[in-house]
């Protein structure tokens, strides 16, 4: 038994008509002239599609003007039609710039043969309907367009249907003195009657059009949208109701839209307010201060690499303050020395003896070698650290500063011993500037390094066999402990915290170590066990190693 076909919704939810588009998916209103807009479907052309030949012959003729036109230097290019008959389109629109060329376009203007039978053909049909109307006919245009021909549009691609003719314009208004006799006043054909007639043609030939084209397109088709009840679905019937809600919703979903991007850039804007209130007080010279973090968004990562450069520029000022204190305590023990034994010397206490001399000269030079460390300090930071490097031997260099310190050594009862293999790592360094780094380690080394105990130089290459030379000072003393190892290289950084000079030294003497290191391209590390002995290793840019 066959299956019964689901009955049909009571009422179509569309109609299907290439001869009468739907009134409200096609353009309302009119075409600015006063007359109804074409409701044909543009596809629909009929008897003005042209034949395969006749399309072949005119698309050459295009191809011919585009060349031409191109050669005059006006971009163009073939447009072919739902009819089939190709056309020139200017770029930017714009056909008068083809007026002045050789590039004689009107050959693809003029109808062909088939062309012209069907634009006779809808010329009789519409002036039938304006005889019936009482009107007298027109004749139509291959844009079918009625009185002066328009060159704008091609025959098969209908344009508006609008009238070519300027409207008369008013007869003048007679004075007294030459006014004629009210049986004799010229009749005046006014705009609204001349715009009236337009409306009545563009109606006829709209009308003639569908009488022309129904045999060529299908018949008018219901649509029906359901359920599988057979019941029309809500929503798809566009009746002004339903176009009403569909307007509401759109309307809704649009201050939805609104709200959410106001909502969003509220959310925006409030982290980038707080930043722009704590970079305006930073810059003010209020203390730094943080800011808080809304997520882990963009800004949120904004917010916490300016919490970071908050803290930092915290840190750096409050090394400034104590760089400050520290350099006005390192300066002032050695002038309060100096003056106190020249005060004594005036009073007549202190005999100006050459143990006098030679105390005073002793305080003179510690300034002196402070006043030189900082110099040295603030040209390393300026970047202004001169340089002469120079093919050095590392032995040779590490033996030249153990002689330096051996006198120093002796008198500390610590052995100095220079472990390098012969003839040892070479680079290419400053060698002045080398051996003050390494003599600040050893002088420090030995320093720390009680009666009995060992410091050794040794150089060597890297593992890495990348040409770098480590060069290492090691010592058996007092060790540091693992709380204070991060600061060794600290300026003015002393393990012993009443900042007592009877170990002697600044404290910059490892800040300068770093320093010269870094101005070489190498870096410098400690590793120390407390009550056992430190290691400093210098890992510095070498070259290749000289001969056996």
């Amino acid at each position: 038994m066959a299956a019964t076909a689901p009955a049909l919704p009571p009422q179509a939810s569309a109609v299907v008509d290439p001869l009468s588009v739907d009134t409200v998916l096609a353009a309302r209103g009119t075409d600015g002239q006063g007359t109804a807009a074409d409701r044909i479907d543009p596809r629909a052309v009929g008897p003005f599609r042209l034949s395969a030949a006749d399309s072949k012959t005119l698309r050459r003729t295009a191809d011919d003007k585009v060349e031409c036109l191109n050669r005059a230097g006006i971009a163009s290019d073939v447009v072919v039609g739902t009819s089939g008959r190709p056309r020139v389109q200017i770029v930017g629109n714009d056909p008068e710039r083809a007026l002045g060329t050789r590039c004689d376009l009107a050959a693809l203007e003029a109808p062909t043969r088939s062309e012209q039978k069907a634009l006779d053909a809808l010329t009789e049909l519409a002036d039938a309907c304006l005889k019936r109307q009482g009107r007298e006919g027109v004749q139509l245009n291959s844009d079918l367009s009625w009185g002066d021909p328009a060159s704008s549009t091609v025959p098969g691609e209908p344009g508006p249907l609008v009238p070519r003719v300027p409207l008369p314009a008013p007869a003048p208004v007679p004075t007294p003195r030459d006014a004629p006799a009210e049986d004799t006043a010229p009749s005046v054909v006014t705009p609204e009657r001349t715009g009236e007639n337009d409306r009545a043609i563009a109606s006829c030939v709209s009308a003639a059009r569908s009488e022309q084209l129904s045999s060529y397109v299908a018949s008018p088709a219901l649509l029906f949208i359901g359920d599988e009840g057979g019941a029309t679905l809500p929503g798809f019937d566009l009746s002004p109701a339903n176009t009403a809600r569909i307007a509401g919703a759109a309307a809704l979903v649009l201050a939805l839209t609104v709200g959410a991007s106001v909502f969003a850039g509220a959310r925006l804007v409030r982290p980038l307010h707080a930043l722009t209130g704590a970079a305006q007080r930073m810059r003010d010279g209020e203390q730094p201060e943080s800011v808080p973090v809304s997520g882990d968004d963009e800004v949120g990562r904004l917010a916490a690499a300016f919490n970071d450069m908050s803290a930092h520029r915290a840190r750096l000022e409050e090394q400034r303050k104590a760089m400050v204190s520290d350099v006005a305590h390192e300066l002032r023990t050695p002038l309060s020395n100096i003056r106190g034994w020249l005060e004594a010397a005036q009073d007549g206490l202190a005999d100006p003896d050459p143990a006098f001399v030679s105390s005073l000269l002793e305080e003179a030079v510690l300034l002196q070698h402070i006043i030189d460390d900082l110099q040295d300090l603030s040209a390393a930071d300026a970047g202004m650290l001169r340089l002469h490097p120079g093919s050095v031997e590392i032995r040779d260099l590490l033996s030249q500063v153990a002689a330096a310190h051996q006198a120093r050594a002796e008198n500390a009862g610590v052995t100095l011993a220079v472990t390098a293999t012969a003839p040892g790592p070479a680079l290419r360094a400053d060698p002045v500037r080398l051996r003050q780094a390494v003599g600040n380690l050893v002088s420090n080394a030995v320093r720390h390094t009680p009666e009995g105990g060992r410091v050794t130089l040794r150089a060597y290459a890297a593992e890495e066999g990348d040409g770098t030379v480590l060069v290492e000072v090691t010592d058996t003393g007092s060790g540091i402990p693992p709380e204070d190892l991060p600061h060794v290289f600290d300026r003015f950084w002393r393990a012993e915290k009443s900042r007592s000079r009877r170990t002697g030294g600044s404290g910059l003497g490892l800040a300068i170590v770093r320093k010269l290191v870094e101005a070489h391209g190498g870096t410098v590390d400690a590793t120390s066990v407390e009550g056992e002995g430190s290691t400093f290793v210098l890992r510095l840019p070498g070259t290749t190693p000289s001969g056996p």
